[in-house]
């Protein structure tokens, strides 16, 4: 009986410490970043393991931390390596196929009509670009910038693009070589607004959140609102970018991403506050106001549900042309608009 007892109680030992385990392995792989469906052991995708640039510590790029949070890519057949990727290596990824999707605004409608081969395939949302000056600059208007040094993430981006725009809408060139003003691009906001401080630069084109960080700590004056500026409010700040490789060859691969994106907007959408919570909490974005993350969030005007219906499409497609004109009108673009804009916009069946 006491050797019985000794058995079962070695027994009943190993299963506790084998329970302890699993649960510790599971917890473990919560916390490692792994989306809720890879977490849960869904090892099989359709579509296999692929990149998607989402490690650039934007705000805006919500949709693409909360789709892969939430289990939404890996729901779709896909397993996502959220990776780092300046603008060359997206234009080049999306060319070759390597990389299926990206967000970026109309600083790819040059490239595509330079030769990069990638179409437009849907908006992700507006806002969330600001351009900062110190406090004591007498900078105020777009008019003030004649002969200013402007800050931007790199020559191309999006930052430099809008700021190009805005400058060329009020008869300054934004052409370097005619030297009206002088772009430096910077690999870290934080280095941009530090240069902004020390006065190497006089105004910093910067993501959300930096810039509202740091209006609302007074150290810096707001010039520039992407998200309330005439020329560009409700309209799409980021558009989605499919390799036209990847579209020609597998669209259903891009829908089902598409579908994962429109998911992460809509839950968004409800859940402004739970969003910010796992931005932060993982460390997509380096804010610590969630109250300020939170107004930001909802300023950027993703849809709802019923959003997402059918004219959705057809706003895409109406604010590419919107884009292509004001880009043609300024010279940055020579093909015919009209022509231009049905060439580099694709519609997608997501359902």
């Amino acid at each position: 009986m006491k050797k019985r007892l000794k058995v079962l109680s070695f027994v009943l030992s190993a299963v506790l410490l084998a329970s302890c385990s699993v649960s510790e392995s599971k917890a473990d792989s919560s916390k490692s970043g792994e989306s809720t469906a890879a977490s849960t052991g869904k090892a099989d995708y359709k579509y296999g393991k692929i990149d998607i640039p989402g490690r650039d510590g934007a705000l805006c790029g919500a949709p693409i931390y909360i789709a892969y949070e939430n289990g939404y890519f890996a729901d779709e057949g896909f397993d996502v390596n959220l990776i780092s990727a300046d603008f060359e290596t997206r234009k080049i990824g999306l060319n070759n196929g390597s990389i299926p999707i990206v967000n970026g605004d109309f600083q790819f409608f040059p490239s595509i009509e330079n030769g990069i081969d990638v179409k437009v395939v849907d908006g992700l949302h507006e806002g969330c670009i600001k351009f900062a000056v110190r406090p004591d600059s007498d900078i105020k208007t777009v008019q003030d910038l004649k002969g200013k040094k402007i800050g931007v993430d790199e020559i191309g981006g999006t930052p430099h693009q809008v700021a190009s725009l805005w400058l060329e809408n009020a008869g300054i060139s934004a052409d370097p070589a005619k030297g009206e003003v002088t772009f430096l691009p910077y690999s870290d906001g934080n280095l941009e607004f530090e240069a902004l401080s020390k006065g190497e630069i006089d105004v910093a084109a910067l993501w959300d959140p930096l810039g509202s960080i740091h209006e609302k700590a007074g150290d810096v004056k707001i010039i520039f609102d992407l998200g309330t500026d005439t020329y560009f409010k409700d309209h799409f700040c980021c558009f989605l970018y499919a390799s036209t490789k990847v579209l020609n060859e597998n669209p259903d691969e891009v829908a089902a991403l598409l579908r994962a994106y429109r998911k992460a907007q809509e839950w968004i959408y409800e859940n402004p506050e739970k969003s910010v919570d796992i931005i932060v909490n993982k460390k997509y974005a380096s804010i610590e106001d969630k109250e300020l993350a939170v107004d930001l969030v909802k300023s950027y005007g993703y849809p709802s549900a019923d959003k997402h219906n059918d004219s959705w499409d057809g706003r895409v497609e109406s604010d590419v042309k919107y884009f292509v004109d004001g880009l043609h009108k300024i010279g940055y673009l020579k093909t015919d608009p009209e022509e231009f804009s049905k060439k580099i916009y694709q519609k997608v069946d997501v359902k």
